[in-house]
């Protein structure tokens, strides 16, 4: 069992429990940034490879994105349902089971023999992806001092961002194999397992919810009733609205660099080479972002700096899609878009401790990966309406829905603890 939180100043003043909570929840955000865009990295030649078809074929990019979408549903799926896990069995054991799940059939994707083999794997390591996120962001609200949570919540943001740039690493050293290679690294995760289900013990502060005399564990009804139901709607709607922009733009980012004049007409290791740069300065725009928006979740408070954030990404995706630009101009576009990807660094700390202890894994998950169902329909609907190779058109599109997403950011409830 985990001590509650202390009100330590400095790493130092940190309990051993501390530090190795937050290590795991650390260790599992980055393995779920690498198995969560190994696909977007190869997306394109291994569709297109397990079609048979040539990669400009717009069938490829048809099925690309529904196998994108299949991966989104399989993310709000896992959310919930791991999520629900996490209240019932604990944080510890729920995160050991998301990493198993995800590293397991990253893995066996290597071995797709036709697009929907693909689909389906994608679908099943979503599950974990998606559980890992609610679980890993419970258990370092309830065990991490609150005056840190900003922080925190930067840091862990920044796990991901260090696994897709150990994807892109991968990408440049595989590039010139078969990207069933690639799915063969994300069964490194399952390595910690071990660790953290010896190492991390469950939360003090789960363990006194369960203790409660003649307490019972609420049921996801209970996110539609009474209090809770005015954090769940409010929460729903942003979550839907942002993610779907969101991942609209990561998904169809590496299509539309792969199309652009001075691109596509390179050998497949030179595009692939353009593809992978791009998103890794995304990536460093990001790790950097998620700083910055926790700067201005202490300064202005969680609401106001999600609103800010939400603005930011629309008015440089506007700016980035509205005109076309050469690989070099694209590739700063991109930067600042990693800038304005860490408003959703801050979801990580301010929606848990909306929710009631014994539905807060719950809550927490299935709000926000409930909005990847809708991403997912998105993603989809974006792409098969961009004219054949413009994608810009789909990502302009998209940059729409963040303007609707920031005002809708306004009735998001305040967290107690920025």
């Amino acid at each position: 069992m985990s001590e509650p939180p202390t009100d330590a100043v400095r790493l130092r003043d940190l309990t051993p429990q501390q530090r190795r909570s937050g290590l795991a929840a650390w260790l599992g955000w980055m393995f779920d940034g690498l198995d969560m865009h190994i696909y977007t990295l190869v997306a394109t030649p291994f569709v297109a490879k397990l079609m048979d078809l040539a990669a400009s074929d717009p069938e490829v990019a048809r099925h690309g994105a529904r196998i994108n979408a299949a991966f989104l549903v399989g993310w709000a799926v896992g959310g919930a349902f791991f999520g629900r896990l996490g209240d019932l069995l604990g944080r510890s054991r729920a995160l050991c089971l998301t990493i198993l799940t995800y590293a397991g059939f990253t893995g066996l994707a290597a071995f797709s023999g036709e697009w929907w083999h693909l689909m389906i794997f994608r679908f099943l390591s979503a599950l974990g992806i998606g559980g890992e996120w609610a679980v890993g962001a419970s258990l370092l609200s309830e065990t991490w001092p609150r005056a840190w949570r900003p922080w925190i919540a930067a840091t862990l943001q920044t796990a991901v961002n260090v696994g897709v740039l150990i994807a892109c690493l991968f990408g440049f050293f595989l590039e010139g194999a078969s990207p069933r290679w690639l799915f063969g690294v994300g069964v490194l995760p399952a390595l910690i397992v071990f660790w953290i289900r010896k190492a991390v013990p469950e939360p003090e502060e789960w363990h006194s919810a369960r203790a409660v005399e003649g307490a019972e564990a609420p049921s996801v009804r209970d996110l539609f009733r009474g209090s809770v139901a005015r954090v769940t709607w409010p929460v729903l709607l942003i979550c839907a609205i942002s993610l779907t922009a969101h991942w609209t733009f990561m998904f169809w980012q590496q299509a539309h660099i792969r199309s652009l004049v001075e691109v596509r007409d390179l050998d497949p290791a030179a595009r692939n080479r353009a593809a992978v740069l791009a998103l890794t300065w995304i990536m460093v725009g990001s790790i950097l972002g998620n700083y910055l928006a926790g700067a201005v979740a202490k300064w202005l408070g969680y609401r106001r700096a999600v609103v800010s954030g939400l603005a930011a990404y629309a008015v440089v995706m506007l700016g980035a899609f509205g005109w076309e630009w050469s690989l070099t101009v694209n590739q700063v576009w991109f930067f600042a878009i990693g800038l304005c990807q860490g408003v959703f660094g801050l979801f990580t700390m301010c929606l848990p401790p909306l929710f009631p202890t014994l539905l807060r894994t719950t809550g927490a998950g299935f709000c926000y990966n409930f909005g990847r169902i809708i991403a997912a329909a998105g993603t989809v609907y974006f792409g098969i309406h961009a004219r054949v190779n413009d994608y810009r058109h789909a990502l302009l599109y998209a940059a729409y829905l963040f303007i609707i997403a920031a005002i809708a950011g306004a009735w998001l409830p305040e967290s107690k603890e920025a």
